[in-house]
């Protein structure tokens, strides 16, 4: 049988968001080494600060300024960190009620050794070396009962943080795929045909949507095709290797009853219509692998316009 393919993905962008009047005093504290709750209708002390209050709904602007001490409350031990948490060494993430405070923050604690985490120890905060007001400023927690020894520090107003965002998986593709990716890696493009309807999807899909029977005739496809649906994009983003203005576009091969999106180049962006006509530019063979990244985009074939009706179906 056939070994499928997987293959390491990681996603990966950084999030920007735009604090508002609570949390940006609640960051430049942070900046400074000082941290801030908001005082609720009732009397209690939220920290993190919440933007408006669970009893009244009405919004909170009572800041106050609690201790970077505090005591556990609860807490769970990790024993192998991933990357991107607060510490590269075994670690307890713990609810830690700061005094001064009603309600318990989400943090690390920097222990020894799991047998030294206790509900009810005293930890405080330890900063880190360069606060830039995000919550990481809180570097983590050590145990400890007296405030760390800090000097004084003045920041500007942060109105927005950026926190950098990061998954990575392995992705394994069903045997379709696999042989759809195989078939790249020899310059061929393979599709499966329903065996009740007809219909020939491309990429496989292991199983037609529309009857729920597997899809087991194989078919090779055409590089040619048409243009059925397409966006311009005018915008610039980080890792775009094509410079604006540029064609994203539906091509539905001939010979197959889906569309799959692509590059159109090879033509000025807004001379790209419905129903064009184009075929696939393959990278030099020498790097071709198992990867639909083996067709660099499509260009136009200069035939003529394939007749609305030829495609309407697929729009």
């Amino acid at each position: 049988m056939e070994t499928a393919l997987s293959a390491p993905l990681t996603i990966s962008f950084d999030y920007t968001r735009s604090l508002g009047p609570v949390l940006s005093r609640f960051m430049t504290a942070l900046a400074e080494r000082r941290i801030l709750g908001t005082r609720g209708s009732d009397g209690r002390v939220h920290v993190p600060p919440l933007e408006y209050d669970p009893v009244t709904h009405a919004p909170l602007t009572d800041l106050v300024e609690v201790s970077p001490v505090g005591t556990v409350t609860t807490w769970t031990w990790v024993e192998r960190p991933i990357d991107g948490q607060p510490l590269d060494r075994p670690f307890a993430w713990a609810l830690i009620r700061l005094d001064g405070a009603d309600t318990p923050m989400l943090h690390a604690v920097d222990a020894d050794a799991k047998e030294a985490m206790r509900t009810g120890m005293r930890v405080r905060v330890r900063w880190a070396a360069g606060p830039v007001g995000h919550i990481r400023d809180i570097a983590c927690f050590e145990p400890g009962d007296s405030p760390p020894e800090t000097q004084p520090v003045t920041a500007g107003p942060i109105a927005s943080v950026t926190t950098p965002i990061h998954l990575g998986y392995t992705h394994m593709v069903s045997p379709e795929e696999t042989r759809y990716l195989r078939g790249l890696a020899e310059g061929r493009l393979l599709g499966q045909r329903c065996p009740v309807c007809g219909k020939v999807y491309v990429p496989p899909r292991g199983a037609c949507p529309a009857d729920g029977v597997p899809t087991t005739d194989e078919v090779e496809l055409s590089s040619t095709g048409t243009v059925t649906t397409f966006c311009v994009v005018n915008v610039p983003f980080a890792g775009q290797r094509v410079k604006p203005p540029y064609v994203a576009a539906q091509v539905l091969l001939d010979g197959a009853d889906i569309p799959m999106q692509h590059l159109i180049l090879g033509c000025p962006a807004d001379e790209v219509r419905m129903g064009m006509r184009v075929e696939a530019v393959w990278k030099p063979r020498e790097e071709w692998g198992t990867t639909p990244e083996n067709i660099d985009h499509f260009r136009p074939t200069g035939e003529p316009d394939a007749p609305y009706q030829s495609y309407a179906h697929h729009l």
